[in-house]
């Protein structure tokens, strides 16, 4: 028998094995939503993306700070709706600048180090998502909700 997983470490290992995630931001006109690479920390309370300045999302961004990010593990099979899982994250995305930037560059480019000429490049931003809660769905009915506690 299998032992169930905390909540947490499911996040943890969707966050660690998958490249990329939905990123969702409000438009002018509505939602939006983008496929991007990203990193996260450890602890779970930042995602990091980087995004050029001339896309929609990066606007999108500028204008409201308040996003979610959907990470899944599933594969396109039926199996999916008895085995995947999916978090969503849920927070405000916050531009890295100087010091900052080069810190959760460092971090996305240890996971994707084939985007170095992209995330580099001055034309490129670097995002950092303060996750306040995840979304957890298992088993496509298993909802569980996990608020993070602000860092003081």
């Amino acid at each position: 028998m299998q032992k169930k997983r905390s909540p947490s470490t499911m996040i943890r290992s969707l966050l660690s094995s998958q490249r990329l995630g939905v990123l969702g931001t409000s438009s002018e006109t509505g939602p939006y939503a983008s496929l991007v690479a990203f990193a996260a920390t450890r602890d779970t309370r930042h995602i990091i993306f980087a995004t050029a300045r001339g896309t929609r999302k990066y606007r999108n961004l500028k204008r409201d700070s308040r996003v979610s990010f959907l990470v899944d593990s599933r594969s396109n099979r039926e199996a999916d709706f008895r085995v995947a899982t999916a978090a969503t994250a849920v927070g405000r995305a916050i531009e890295t600048i100087g010091a900052e930037k080069r810190k959760w560059l460092r971090m996305f480019l240890k996971k994707h180090p084939h985007l170095e000429d992209f995330a580099a490049s001055p034309n490129c931003a670097m995002f950092r998502i303060r996750v306040r809660t995840y979304y957890l769905v298992n088993r496509f009915q298993e909802v569980i909700e996990m608020h993070l506690r602000p860092i003081r």
